[in-house]
């Protein structure tokens, strides 16, 4: 691994990573990887929609020796706006493809579909639903559509078929599907020795399945048109069982680091969702609503210091949490509570 420059890192075997900053957001940037194949590079993810991210992409490829208008194509591993959000940009400077899940595909034609208008309606439902306090609730309508990133992102054109190689002549880089943090989450395992030989199976470009030191955000899949009762969490167990057992050498991160041992690191995920799934039961021990429930979690900081947008997310993993505890049989709604409380059993 050699830090070419601030922004770029070269990982060895044709792999580079590029730092795409994430205006005003914790995360800081989002890992952007410049695979070299037979027919040109192509991008796994693109970075935030914003003028800065796209000058710091552009002078990260100069970096790696190509540029915006030489991407042959780009590989989504999920549709949220600091992964998909430059790549119409990319397209339109290239003609490149864009490939993603069939499930995250659908969220987009969705999103391009509806107005945001829609959306707000659908989240003030949920709010209302979830017991959030009106105050709260009214929040909402004092977001202003501009800060709301993704109500256009870029229709795909491609799509990747979990279980198959991806069409990259000179290279082995097989989907698999990976969902939880969305319902169309792929992980893409290079099949290729490791380039500095580390021992284990190839590497894997994880997005946000797999991070180093934090945990992504699980929450209910935000879809108006979908009534399916889905159980994010549970996905996301799942899936990550199977990529431990995959046992990659090194996994390659959408934010922080590059690292090795994704197995130890998937053990101490289980085991985080373990214990807070314990705790989560003894809070209901007696009836509280999604909304009241998140107010007593741990976060990162007290429930007191959180801003409206991000007690929005805190809400919304409260109820994918819950929802795996009814899945479990660990807990049940309280039959006419409106808005609706649920109890561990």
């Amino acid at each position: 691994m050699t830090q070419v420059s601030t922004q770029v890192t070269d990982h060895g075997g044709g792999v580079r990573s590029i730092r795409v900053p994430i205006p005003n957001n914790p995360l800081g940037y989002t890992l952007v990887y410049v695979v070299d194949t037979d027919s040109g590079p192509v991008l796994v993810d693109t970075g935030w929609d914003d003028p800065l991210s796209w000058d710091t992409l552009a002078e990260g490829l100069s970096a790696c020796g190509t540029s915006t208008a030489e991407i042959h194509g780009m590989v989504i591993t999920h549709h949220h706006p600091d992964h998909h959000g430059l790549s119409g940009q990319v397209r339109e400077a290239s003609g490149a493809w864009i490939a993603m899940h069939e499930a995250d595909i659908s969220l987009v034609r969705r999103t391009r579909e509806n107005r945001a208008e829609r959306w707000y309606s659908y989240m003030t439902a949920k709010l209302a639903a979830a017991g959030a306090p009106a105050e709260h609730v009214a929040t909402l309508t004092r977001t202003p559509v501009g800060i709301l990133p993704g109500f256009s992102p870029a229709l795909p054109d491609r799509e990747i078929v979990p279980g198959e190689l991806l069409d990259l002549p000179g290279r082995r880089l097989r989907a698999i599907w990976t969902p939880g943090h969305t319902p169309g989450h792929v992980c893409l395992h290079l099949e290729e020795a490791h380039p500095a030989g580390l021992p284990g199976n190839g590497r894997l470009f994880s997005g946000d399945h797999l991070l180093p030191r934090i945990t992504p955000h699980i929450g209910l899949y935000e879809d108006p048109d979908d009534t399916t009762v889905a159980d994010p969490l549970g996905d996301y167990l799942d899936s990550l069982e199977r990529v431990g057992r995959l046992a990659p050498a090194e996994v390659l991160p959408a934010h922080r680091h590059a690292f090795p041992d994704a197995t130890t690191r998937v053990r101490e995920l289980l085991d985080h969702h373990d214990e807070r799934l314990a705790g989560l039961r003894a809070l209901l021990t007696t009836p509280l609503t999604p909304w009241q429930l998140a107010e007593r979690m741990e976060w990162n900081r007290p429930w007191a210091e959180i801003p409206p947008g991000s007690r929005n997310i805190a809400v919304s993993e409260a109820e994918a949490h819950v929802r795996r505890l009814v899945k479990l049989g660990q807990a049940e709604a309280v039959p006419g509570s409106e808005p609706v409380t649920y109890v561990a059993v």
